[in-house]
């Protein structure tokens, strides 16, 4: 029971570590990775212009016609017994645009119910939903997209439950001939319509606003993604125990080369990077760095590899799968493990 507790608090830990500075928000599951090739491009991308319907819900103006009528599975294998994943539909009506359905759920797992004499009266659960409708179309000869997620939220902690809603906005800029794409996101606008028990505040959801860029070369199989996460959130960075000690101390003073790494430091908490080796038109091979999440998770002594994912993706037959991996901690099993399967249902017809 005790560990089952531990780990459930490390999850929101988590959470907010890929999204808020703070941790003050409701709803922080909206922020998990739950695609596989997002995983292993560091945890979020939003500016990936191609076929794969999973980066519809990191960036709705993502969706567009190549992804009419796929479906995608994802699943992820986290921390202790908790799991959690994301199913999507899209279709595209040419004089309406691009429509998106889709739903994303996390199950912590069951929990023994106990007063405080240790006397057990069964078991109870902890879950949370997100219904989201999606909705994307060109504007500006194609140039852009524009798109949209509203999202009706469910969330049940043993018997306290709360209802909410959000918005994601987006617009992606898409160069096919430089291979280059270009996007802005406002996430969660929104709120939260019923509290978790009668006469309790209505608490924040994770706001946040992204811009990212995606560029493929020409000659060669190299494919580059860079996100900047938190432009609502200007300084990313906590004090340490020996800066406050230091602030405090009148002896000590602080040179402009301490200055600017504190700057470069914050700068960095902002960004995500991900690569993608692209050897095949069937086979990639994806990496991902995520500076703010290793500074946050690391043991000083000790790093290893927290704050980096990998995986691949490769289709067989006519499914596209992928895989991610990352570290969180380097405690045993703090690490996550991603699973998508990708399939455009009109590959199935039959053709005379």
């Amino acid at each position: 029971m005790l560990r089952k507790w531990i780990i459930f608090c490390l999850t929101l830990n988590l959470s907010v570590a890929f999204s808020q500075s703070g941790g003050d928000n409701t709803y922080e599951f909206l922020n998990l990775t739950s695609s596989a090739r997002i995983g292993a491009l560091g945890g979020q991308q939003i500016s990936i212009y191609d076929d794969d319907l999973t980066l519809v819900y990191y960036n709705p103006s993502l969706l567009n016609g190549s992804m009419s009528n796929q479906v995608s599975l994802n699943y992820v294998n986290y921390l202790a017994d908790i799991n959690y994943g994301y199913a999507s539909y899209a279709r595209t009506f040419k004089r309406y645009g691009n429509f998106g359905l889709g739903i994303h759920y996390i199950d912590y797992g069951d929990f023994r119910e106990a007063d405080k004499y240790a006397n057990r009266y069964g078991n109870f659960g902890a879950r949370e939903y997100s219904v989201n409708a999606y909705y994307s179309r060109p504007i500006l000869d194609s140039l852009f997209l524009v798109g949209g997620t509203l999202k009706a939220i469910s969330s049940k902690l043993e018997t306290y439950k709360s209802f909410g809603m959000a918005l994601d906005a987006g617009i992606t800029y898409y160069n096919e001939e430089q291979l280059f794409s270009a996007s802005f996101v406002m996430k969660n606008i929104g709120t939260q319509f019923t509290t978790y028990y009668s006469g309790g505040d209505h608490e924040p959801i994770p706001f946040e606003l992204q811009f990212g860029i995606t560029k493929k070369l020409k000659h060669a199989p190299f494919r580059f993604s860079i996100l900047a996460r938190h432009l609502e959130t200007p300084n990313l960075r906590y004090k340490t125990e020996k800066e406050k000690a230091d602030e405090a101390d009148p002896n000590v003073t602080t040179d402009e080369k301490s200055n600017l790494a504190k700057f470069g430091d914050n700068v960095m908490r902002h960004l995500v990077f991900g690569l993608e080796i692209l050897p095949t038109k069937n086979f990639h091979i994806r990496l991902g760095y995520n500076y703010k999440l290793r500074q946050e998770l690391k043991i000083p002594d000790k790093t290893g590899f927290v704050g980096f994912s990998w995986g691949f993706g490769m289709k067989i037959y006519k499914f596209h799968i992928s895989y991610g991996r990352a570290a969180y901690h380097l405690a045993s099993g703090a690490k996550s493990n991603l699973f998508t399967v990708n399939v455009n249902l009109s590959e199935f017809r039959k053709k005379y």
